[in-house]
């Protein structure tokens, strides 16, 4: 027998997988750790067998750390705050004890994202229903406009105003009909290698031109960025919508500011799941702000259709945001940033293949 057909042994299986795994001894000692867990944690193994798991992981709830205390005690937690490297995440937590080696146990970890990331398609009822909703609007809706037209024309111009609201408010609703409806789109538009920072100067320039206030907007650019995979139009309505948002966020203050930043990430290497497969998301694109921040009571639903932070929010814009970042194979996740008074918005995106160049 071939050895490409041998059947793998545990450690073979253990590096193939696509979560991190760590095997810990009874002092909480890392004694082995696969190839996807350097990718997350941003360490080699090498610096990671024989340092402490608190060295590496630090765990937000302190539950988790009574529980790891426990030596013969499983462990799911998920969506779990961690200290990964400098940077806080959520994460899916799992530890098997092992009762054949009394105090060994393995310990996995996924970013939390994955979740969403496994969806290879809008099939989310959250997602499908606004564009159902949509549909069924838009008809009667045209009538409605059609209808104020004819009226218009046989009103004075003292009266005409009124009608000229209705079709105003028409067009209004019919423009957030439009964007319930790409929702639940199922077409997604081809992916190609994109010049990363002209889409974004794009998007800022549009930004910038629908600005009535003015707001001090950095930029810091990793220039040797290679292309993305992406949808050019996509990739400058999800930045020129962050932008926008952060805009919004910051109004106000004495020294409004919004920072576009780019970076290759080349220790913590998120993985998006995609049709049974990792896809690296190295490249980042962080849209920050000095406002306020999110309202605590809606930051971990600030995705959802008609979850809103603003007062004259639909709830539609960040949730269109998502979906175009995951028909990207990319993932976008937030962070609050309260001693230094920035919130932070990130897409992760992958690099685009060297044949698609």
């Amino acid at each position: 027998m071939s050895e490409a057909r041998a059947r793998p042994d545990a450690q073979v299986q253990i590096q193939g997988f696509i979560f991190a795994t760590l095997l810990l001894d009874p002092e909480m000692t890392i004694v082995e750790a696969n190839n996807a867990a350097e990718e997350m944690l941003g360490k080699s193994a090498q610096r990671m067998v024989g340092a402490k798991l608190g060295e590496v992981i630090g765990f937000g709830e302190k539950r988790i750390g009574e529980r790891l205390g426990e030596d013969e005690a499983q462990l799911v937690a998920r969506g779990t705050p961690l200290q990964i490297g400098g940077r806080s995440v959520l994460g899916n937590v799992t530890v098997s004890p092992l009762p054949t080696h009394p105090g060994w146990r393995v310990l996995t970890l996924t970013d939390a994202g994955q979740d969403d990331m496994a969806r290879t398609g809008p099939d989310d009822a959250a997602l499908v229903a606004p564009a159902v909703l949509a549909h069924e609007i838009k008809n009667p809706l045209a009538a409605i406009r059609g209808a104020g037209q004819l009226v218009a024309r046989k009103l004075g111009d003292k009266d005409r105003r009124l009608a000229t609201v209705i079709s105003d408010e028409v067009d209004r609703i019919a423009r957030l009909i439009d964007r319930m409806q790409g929702l639940g789109a199922v077409a997604t538009e081809p992916l190609e290698a994109i010049n990363l920072h002209e889409a974004i100067r794009s998007a800022c320039r549009s930004v910038r031109a629908g600005s009535d206030g003015a707001f001090a907007l950095e930029e810091e650019f990793d220039p040797s960025i290679p292309p993305v995979l992406a949808s050019r139009d996509a990739l400058e309505q999800v930045i020129g919508n962050l932008v926008a948002n952060a805009r919004n966020a910051a109004a106000g203050r004495d020294e409004a500011t919004v920072c576009v930043r780019t970076r290759f990430v080349s220790g913590l290497v998120l993985n998006a799941i995609r049709l049974g497969r990792p896809v690296k998301l190295p490249v980042e694109v962080r849209i920050s702000d000095n406002g306020p921040g999110i309202d605590p009571k809606i930051e971990n639903r600030i995705f959802e259709p008609f979850v809103s932070g603003s007062s004259g929010g639909q709830g539609l814009g960040l949730a269109l945001v998502k979906k175009l970042v995951d028909d990207m194979h990319g993932r976008i996740s937030h962070e609050r940033d309260s001693s230094h008074g920035w919130t932070h918005f990130r897409v992760h995106l992958a690099i685009a293949p060297q044949d698609r160049r």
